[in-house]
């Protein structure tokens, strides 16, 4: 079956549960995964780190950077460069602002967690980014959006790589997803160029 059948097929509802429990079993991948790899769990709080001017200055700042790309690029692209098949819109249409809110922070700590509290710190920076990239498998075939979450990916490592700190990737991640979730939620797609 087509993704677009099968995302005809899906209630918003079971949407929501099948992205919570994606995002659930992404968040047990990093436990265990660090239970394995790390030398301690502890390890986890050398990561976690309240500080607001990094927060600010390497998450908040470049995450709003990235959401006015983004807006730009959907004002001059076509809107079939973009369009991930619908899944985007099927996720965040239909939502209520908290909602958004909460999926999002959902999203970006479970990914951030696993890519940059797990595979980046065991196994690299360039690894990371790659399957980061790679595990939005539904871009691979949109070369815009590909090359785009290819970007992101490396420029998410580098700011972990520099900062050593989730909490700053997080917030990027969150900022990212929320902002554009929100776009997507009362934007009308007719304004984009087609």
């Amino acid at each position: 079956m087509k993704q677009n059948e099968i995302l005809q097929n899906i209630s918003d509802e079971d949407l929501k549960k099948s992205l919570l429990f994606s995002q659930a079993l992404i968040l047990l991948i990093s436990l265990i995964l660090s239970f394995i790899l790390f030398d301690h769990f502890s390890d986890w709080f050398q990561y976690l780190k309240f500080n607001l001017k990094e927060i600010i200055y390497y998450g908040l700042i470049p995450g709003l950077i990235i959401v006015i790309i983004d807006l730009v690029l959907m004002k001059i692209l076509p809107k079939r460069y973009l369009d991930d098949g619908g899944i985007n819109e099927r996720v965040f249409q239909n939502r209520s602002v908290p909602d958004i809110f909460l999926l999002a922070l959902t999203i970006a700590i479970a990914e951030e967690l696993l890519f940059r509290g797990v595979i980046q710190t065991t196994f690299g920076y360039f690894t990371a980014s790659i399957i980061f990239a790679l595990v939005h498998f539904r871009y691979l075939i949109k070369p815009v959006l590909f090359i785009s979450v290819l970007l992101l990916s490396f420029y998410i490592g580098f700011l972990f790589k520099i900062t050593g700190n989730l909490l700053v990737t997080i917030t990027m991640h969150f900022i990212i997803d929320f902002l554009l979730g929100l776009v997507i939620r009362f934007q009308k797609w007719g304004t984009v160029n087609e």
